[in-house]
Parts: structure tokens; sequence; C-alpha cells
């Protein structure tokens, strides 16, 4: 369907800019699925090892500091704004 009587169809594109912001708005948007999945995920594996107590918090911290510093990277690379909301 388009707009136009002759039925060519134009394609809009973003900007470089804009578009780089909103793919890594969107790759922070999927941080916290990532997080529950790695978050639920040792209790599946770890079920029923001797000493998989101390390996569990050991994975949980690495799994937290790593979701972190993701965020922080992902953050850096943003463009800034001048208010344009």
């Amino acid at each position: 369907m388009s707009d136009r009587a002759g039925g060519s169809r134009r394609t809009e594109f973003l900007r470089r800019g804009l578009y780089r912001r909103r793919r890594l708005l969107d790759a922070m948007r999927l941080l916290p699925l990532l997080g529950l999945f790695l978050f639920l995920s040792p209790p599946f594996l770890l079920a029923g090892e001797p000493g998989a107590t101390a390996i569990r918090l050991v994975y949980f911290f690495l799994c937290w500091a790593g979701l972190i510093a993701l965020c922080a990277i992902l953050v850096r690379f943003l463009p800034r704004t001048d208010g344009e909301g």
C-alpha cells in the first residue's frame, strides 16, 4: 500500500546517530532479560553437586559484576543529547 498514485514506495531512513542510539537503547533494554537468564540457570546446572553453594555465589557475583560492566560500556557509547527527549 502506498500513499502515492504511482505505487512507488518511499523508505525512510534514520540518521546514523539516531539509529545507533536506538540500537544501544534496545541492547540496554535486553540486559534485565539477560540477567534473569543468567541468575536462574545455575540452579538447574549445579543441582545436587557437592560444594555447589560456593560455586553459585562466585557465579552470581561474576554475573552481577559483568552486567554492571556491560551496562557501563553501553552507556559510554550512547551519544549525548541536547534535551531532545
